[in-house]
């Protein structure tokens, strides 16, 4: 609502449950700021068993907890309580009680009796009927609240959870598809390192270069695995093998010369990992061919 808009009010009956009464008392409410109590004082303007409303020599912001002290006329002993700030109108505020013992309930009700005060019919603000209602109506708005915020609490629940399985579940797939594609780029990449037949067939050998030369090239060695099967037979012995290197160091083709197949198989497929310092004719790196020895021993 804009300030300075001017605010309806009720000129008919009182509607509330609890009737209010016209009390022209001095009062202080005293209220922490900045963990410093600090006290403004007013005077009342009605009140009831379930609060006060007073015009206050300071503001006060809504929702605020303040300490409230008041002298009832005819009453020995001031009203000493707390309240919660209902509403701030320029300087009028509405004051709800709290924690209002039997006692002083009935102190107040006692004034009404001796004083033979009379319920205030005149013309309220909108926000003091709105907000500053009697104690029955606001626990029972607060029950309705409750049970409305339960059930939209246990549908937002639901839906957050629904939405962090599906977050879940996407960041899952998007692990699997990086995983897979990082999986087949390494497997492509190991399988460009072997030459494809064309390429073997196209890489003739230029020279023929004794073993004891090649060995001294040898930059990276793969032992063979022996053979499970081989091993339970007792299969041991030399594998001989005619081997042809690329430009690149790199073996291109390999042919067992001697052994049991199984055996051959196995140095074979060690030997495609095998990499040598490319063999150079007249300077420049060559194809060559050399024999090479794998032992399988027990």
């Amino acid at each position: 609502m804009a300030a300075g808009e001017h605010i309806p009010a009720w000129n008919g009956p009182s509607r509330r449950r609890v009737p209010r009464y016209r009390l022209h008392s001095p009062l202080d409410v005293t209220v922490l700021r900045s963990g410093i109590p600090e006290t403004v004082p007013g005077r009342s303007v009605n009140v009831c068993e379930g609060g006060i409303a007073a015009m206050l020599a300071g503001e006060l912001t809504p929702g605020e907890a303040v300490g409230l002290e008041v002298q009832l006329p005819l009453l020995s002993d001031p009203l000493r309580t707390r309240a919660t700030v209902r509403y701030q109108e320029n300087l009028r505020c509405g004051l709800e009680f709290v924690g209002l013992s039997a006692e002083q309930r009935a102190a107040i009700r006692d004034w009404v009796k001796e004083s033979k005060a009379e319920p205030e019919i005149s013309a309220l603000p909108v926000a003091e009927s709105r907000d500053f209602r009697d104690e029955e109506g606001q626990k029972a708005d607060r029950t309705r609240s409750a049970n409305g915020s339960g059930r939209n609490n246990r549908s937002r629940g639901k839906k957050r959870r629904g939405t962090v399985w599906i977050i879940f579940l996407f960041f899952l797939a998007v692990a699997a598809a990086i995983f897979w594609w990082k999986w087949n780029r390494a497997w492509e990449e190991l399988e460009s390192g072997l030459k494809s037949e064309e390429t073997t067939a196209a890489e003739k050998p230029e020279a023929q270069v004794p073993a004891e030369v090649m060995e001294k090239l040898i930059i990276h060695r793969v032992e063979p695995v022996y053979p499970a099967e081989a091993r339970r037979a007792n299969l041991q012995g030399i594998i001989a093998l005619d081997i042809v290197v690329g430009r690149d160091g790199s073996v291109i083709s390999t042919r067992a010369l001697n052994g049991p197949e199984i055996l051959a198989r196995a140095a074979m497929d060690a030997l495609r990992w095998w990499k040598f310092e490319p063999y150079r004719l007249n300077g420049e790196p060559a194809v060559v061919e050399t024999q090479v020895a794998v032992e399988f021993t027990r």
